[in-house]
């Protein structure tokens, strides 16, 4: 059996029996590296090779996890609870808690479609502003599935046509050269054109969470989390403006130094100086942070050594070889297995950025023998590499909302984030991908 098709279904399967999902991956790279004529040094060699590249990633999320924790004790996010929470008018509960409860969603839609280009900081938001939320979530008894779904709609889409921010980066410096460079003729312009339709299919998968999926009420406990009034009796408007400042040093921080691990801390350094937080104070507000954010971290660095075993055993390469020699001249099928195949590869590997350089190297020239046109190429390539992103346990897109929902420990990263963006973003990522390719 493939090594890779094994390795991911592996850990798949033991994330939905609920087994850790570091465990998983860990487990899933040892018998995928042995399955894949890797000996059992060489397989935890590639394993520990791979974990380097997910350090800067979890180092970034304590400090971030860190920032949050500090903007809590500001009081600027009970604040925001607070707001919206005098929103609900009494007099009329029902219809009050409908209005409230879509506007919220659309905000948050907003902000995480600007977290990829208005302001490019990625989930960066996420720790700052679900977890003060959660009990306002709660009071409304709003399906924390539902909110998982549109984040995670706003992190993924607008890289796929929006070339400015994140989308700029997967559009042009990496999605546009791979292409050309394994033969493909096709121009920057041509590209967004070409993901219109797998895009389509995300805008699909949203409505239907929206308004069929998630759309009844679901029961959850109003309890406190790490970032709750519990840290401080009263809220300061002064601290609220020191948060506020702090928040954009930290952003114009990050925007300047490309890095979230400084941007975290120009903000948090904001509230040492100006005695929010007390130097003493620190290494208990960092050990809060590394607490919430610990998780996201830890699965980034073992899906790193997961995908490097992968790589190393040369599973990629025989299994679109295998698929080569199984669809003979069927266009139709071809397509199809195509996408099928890249949903496995990104699935394990979690990120669609760093897989755009495999699957462009084995996918162009299949596409070029198959006859499609290079629109049909730029969407089938694109496709396969979004699918790691819209429903992978180790994605940065499913893992940051988990980060935010399961603060108060009531959201379930497997089955409350992957499977609901699993089944709404992939299943029609792969369905609309597949008519972009018979179509363009």
């Amino acid at each position: 059996m493939n090594a890779v098709v094994l390795g991911v279904v592996l850990m798949l399967t033991l994330a939905l029996l609920r087994v850790n999902v570091v465990i998983s991956l860990t487990i899933s790279a040892v018998v995928g590296g042995l399955i894949g004529g890797l000996s059992l040094t060489d397989t935890v060699s590639a394993f520990e090779g791979g974990l380097g590249s997910g350090a800067t990633t979890a180092l970034s999320y304590a400090m971030l996890g860190t920032f949050a924790v500090a903007i809590s004790r500001s009081g600027i996010t009970d604040l925001l609870a607070q707001t919206v929470i005098s929103k609900v008018d009494n007099k009329n509960l029902v219809n009050s808690q409908v209005r409230v409860k879509y506007t919220i969603l659309t905000i948050l839609l907003f902000i995480a479609i600007s977290s990829q280009n208005i302001i490019p900081i990625h989930i960066a938001f996420i720790p700052l502003i679900i977890p003060p939320l959660l009990h306002v979530f709660s009071k409304f008894k709003l399906d924390r599935r539902l909110v998982a779904c549109i984040l995670t709609f706003g992190l993924v889409t607008p890289y796929m046509i929006l070339p400015v921010g994140f989308g700029g980066i997967f559009l042009e410096n990496i999605l546009l050269p791979n292409l050309q460079n394994n033969g493909l003729n096709i121009t920057f312009n041509q590209i967004p054109t070409a993901m219109l339709l797998p895009a389509l299919g995300m805008i699909t998968g949203l409505l239907f969470a929206v308004f069929i999926s998630y759309r009844k009420p679901r029961q959850y406990k109003e309890q406190n989390t790490l970032m709750t009034k519990s840290e401080h009796k009263k809220i300061e408007m002064k601290s609220v403006y020191i948060s506020i400042l702090a928040i954009i040093i930290g952003l114009s921080s990050q925007l300047i130094s490309g890095s979230m691990i400084i941007g975290s801390l120009a903000g948090f350094m904001v509230f040492i100086v100006l005695g929010v937080i007390n130097w003493h104070e620190t290494e208990d507000i960092f050990t809060k942070g590394v607490h919430m954010m610990a998780m996201i971290g830890f699965i980034m660095i073992a899906a790193a050594g997961f995908a490097s075993v992968m790589k190393a055993t040369g599973g990629v390469e025989s299994l679109v070889s295998s698929l080569n020699m199984l669809i003979g001249d069927n266009k139709p099928i071809a397509a199809l297995l195509m996408l099928i195949v890249g949903l496995l590869i990104t699935m394990g590997i979690g990120s669609s950025f760093s897989t755009i350089p495999i699957i462009a190297a084995i996918y162009v020239p299949l596409c070029i023998s198959f006859g499609f046109s290079p629109l049909a190429t730029v969407a089938l390539v694109g496709t396969a590499a979004a699918l790691g992103d819209a429903g992978s346990p180790a994605s940065d897109s499913t893992l940051g909302p988990t980060a935010g929902l399961n603060a108060d420990g009531q959201h379930d990263h497997i089955w409350d984030s992957v499977v609901p963006t699993f089944l709404h973003y992939n299943i029609p990522l792969v369905v609309f991908g597949w008519i972009a390719a018979m179509t363009l």
